[in-house]
């Protein structure tokens, strides 16, 4: 079993000196929560969960691409689907691990369709590349950094502009990130809806948040487990923060509809909450 560890963990090792044992303090590296989900393309029971996703042929009818300058020089993209009506309401998305795909930017189409008062920016932290099998989708997410994808959230934010109120959602890899957006935008955060992502379990940043969170997670996940789920929930309440959570009995990936195996009714009554959710705060 993934066992979460984000703290700074100390090795003593006792090493022989003549009659004498000293010990030897080992610093290991700290990682944080999307680093730790990244860890698990190492695990073939993981990449094997996701099945390939079903090819969809979609053409953006009201989404366009939009290119960003960022704080590290290299441009990132967006995908945009602005409201027809001025608005500082925003929802950013952030795929899955298969990237910006199709049916992210379908998502985001469908999602604005729902909150016409919204502008919904799906946001591409993997910097164009879309996986199509599941080794390949290990690797890309495997090779994130995170500096980059905080550069690529930040540089969102500065384009939605400092008035803005900002929403965010995200599934799988995008599910851990969407929580770190929402800490990232600070008090311009309203609402964070975490889809079966790896949780920030650091009570210190937890403290930071500015926004309630939706955690919507499966049941039968084996990594997003349900003991993951509960210890989450004791930190945010240490924390003293909003989080509301929805767990169904079902597996990791659930509410992907590029799995072949999704579960619809499941995905249909978690949508259903997340628009609630969202429209009770972005108003």
């Amino acid at each position: 079993m993934f066992t979460i560890t984000c703290c700074l963990m100390v090795c003593i090792t006792l090493v022989a000196t003549g009659k004498e044992k000293k010990p030897i303090v080992q610093e290991k590296k700290s990682c944080c929560s999307t680093e730790q989900f990244a860890e698990l393309t190492s695990d073939k029971s993981f990449r094997n969960a996701h099945l390939e996703p079903t090819a969809l042929a979609f053409t953006p009818t009201t989404g366009k691409w939009v290119t960003l300058k960022t704080a590290d020089g290299t441009d990132a993209k967006i995908f945009e689907v602005a409201s027809t009506k001025p608005t500082n309401n925003v929802i950013f998305m952030i795929h899955e691990w298969w990237g910006l795909n199709e049916y992210i930017q379908r998502e985001a189409e469908q999602l604005q369709q729902s909150m016409p008062n919204i502008t919904v920016i799906a946001l591409d932290l993997y910097d164009g590349k879309i996986a199509t099998d599941r080794e390949t989708a290990g690797k890309y997410m495997s090779s994130v950094v995170k500096s980059r994808c905080e550069t690529i959230i930040r540089a969102a934010i500065g384009h939605v502009g400092a008035k803005a109120k900002i929403g965010t959602i995200g599934w799988c890899f995008g599910g851990g990130w969407s929580l770190q957006a929402t800490l990232l935008a600070g008090k311009q955060a309203v609402a964070g809806v975490v889809y079966y992502g790896m949780p920030e379990t650091d009570v210190a940043k937890l403290k930071m948040l500015h926004a309630d969170v939706l955690g919507i997670f499966g049941k039968q996940d084996k990594w997003i487990t349900p003991e993951v789920v509960a210890q989450f929930e004791k930190n945010m309440k240490q924390a003293g923060k909003n989080l509301t959570v929805k767990s169904y009995d079902a597996d990791h990936a659930f509410a992907n509809p590029s799995n072949p195996q999704f579960d619809k009714t499941a995905t249909e009554d978690a949508r259903a909450i997340a628009l609630e959710f969202f429209k009770s705060r972005l108003k």
